[in-house]
């Protein structure tokens, strides 16, 4: 039941160069955008091997959504959404963008419980990768407020799934590797306006972020690390709660676009640490009321930022420990370090429970991402080091960040792998859905 109908006649495919949101390598795919499920499901006809993939906005940082010389769907032409008021629940199109519906539903008292650190995400992908927020602890993650979704099959089925089918978890968080998501039921959170008090706290070390994280009430927690300056993790602790209040303020605009860049970017050492050291010390001491749009999203004032990084981009290493392992935070960092590979961003949260969905990120214990450079000599060799010792610890790296995942690394990170495997195959036994992630990790068979 997608949201909005058109006639079934659709675009031909055109082939496109894509890359992931951090840049790098670009791959070559047929890209067609229909906008609605009859036109995808007359797209999705035209696949030959290799095989197809949805894609929204493209802001998984790796290649999550691309498939080397397959079809590409394009997602965001899935346009749409209606609200049930007294029900709390909007059902919107796959191609509906978190921004999109942000600014529709909070002027009518209605917020989505859970976001991520950008708004440009499509419902779609944020199902696929079952996105979390600064409010894990209280909200879990995404796909624990979705109540019902449409999936294309790749034999032209559309099922409709909910929260008691096994197919519906191996959909939450499987990267589109199920099927073709056409429109999601989400309950919704009331709110009395989009103000938020916030706290920010300085945290003289790793240790002080991580004990300011834990020890507070504060819904949504996050935490900005410095990881260049001469007492590595030392950071920002921002804790902010709802306050009643007519703001609507939502979403956030971008204030400036960063222009193509060559070689190795903007991005030096030196240059970092004196922006980490100014960020540190303007932080402020008292709190202060925000709107929603600019604690959530404070990257999005700035279009296209990976372009800073230069031509060869970043990629971003996400894992989370449990509880318990938080040495194996402070050894990551100094293995960072150790092989001079300069972090520019890092971001440390707080997680909760964890969903149900076997390829679901989160688990009880704290989040590290780290943006790198991809051009910085030894990436490669630091993230294997990384990756065994999170496994080893029993964690686990976001696969919607990954651009550099090994499949022996992915089948120690994620018991519940065959399990999923096993689900997907049923559901897609011609073997169409598959990307370039999930053939470079071990996700799916090559052949």
């Amino acid at each position: 039941m997608p949201p909005r109908e058109v006639a079934a006649a659709g675009p031909s495919p055109v082939s496109r160069p894509l890359t992931g949101w951090g840049g790098g390598p670009a791959a070559h795919a047929w890209v067609v955008r229909p906008t609605d499920a009859d036109q995808l499901t007359a797209a999705l006809r035209r696949a030959r091997p290799p095989g197809a993939i949805a894609r929204g906005l493209g802001r998984s940082y790796g290649d999550a959504a691309r498939l080397s010389g397959g079809l590409v769907l394009d997602a965001t032409g899935l346009r749409g959404w209606t609200l049930a008021a007294d029900a709390g629940q909007v059902t919107a199109a796959a191609g509906e963008t978190i921004a999109g519906l942000l600014r529709a539903l909070a002027p009518r008292g209605w917020l989505l419980p859970v976001v991520p650190g950008t708004q440009h995400v499509t419902v779609g992908g944020a199902i696929a990768s079952d996105i979390h927020g600064k409010n894990h602890p209280s909200a879990g993650s995404f796909g624990r407020h979705v109540t019902a979704l449409g999936l294309l099959r790749s034999d032209g089925e559309v099922l409709e799934l909910r929260p008691d089918d096994a197919r519906f978890h191996a959909t939450v968080g499987g990267m589109g590797l199920t099927g073709a998501i056409l429109w999601a039921t989400i309950a919704l959170r009331p709110i009395d306006g989009t103000a938020l008090a916030v706290e920010v706290a300085r945290a003289g070390d790793l240790d002080g972020a991580l004990d300011a994280l834990c020890s507070c009430e504060a819904e949504y927690r996050v935490a900005w690390l410095d990881l260049l300056g001469t007492t590595p993790g030392r950071g920002v602790v921002t804790r902010a709660r709802h306050v009643a209040g007519d703001e609507t303020r939502v979403p956030r605009r971008t204030r400036f676009d960063v222009p193509a860049v060559g070689g190795r970017g903007l991005l030096a050492p030196a240059v970092g640490r004196a922006y980490n050291a100014l960020r540190f010390a303007a932080a402020p001491r008292r709190g202060r009321r925000r709107d929603f749009s600019g604690e959530m999203f404070p990257l999005d004032a700035l279009g296209a930022w990976p372009r800073l990084y230069g031509r060869h981009g970043l990629a971003q290493y996400q894992f989370v420990v449990p509880d318990g392992r938080e040495r194996v935070l402070h050894e990551a960092i100094a293995r960072v370090r150790r092989h001079r590979v300069p972090c520019y961003l890092a971001v440390l949260k707080r997680f909760g429970a964890g969903g149900r969905s076997p390829l679901s990120f989160p688990l009880p214990g704290f989040s590290l991402a780290m943006d790198l450079p991809r051009a910085a000599p030894g990436l490669a060799v630091l993230a294997g080091e990384l990756d065994e010792l999170v496994a080893a610890a029993g964690g686990r790296v976001y696969l919607t960040k990954d651009a550099l995942l090994r499949p022996d690394a992915l089948r120690a990170m994620y018991p519940r792998l065959s399990e999923w495997q096993r689900t997907r195959a049923a559901m897609d036994p011609a073997g169409i859905w598959r990307s370039d992630l999930a053939l470079r990790t071990g996700l799916l068979d090559a052949a």
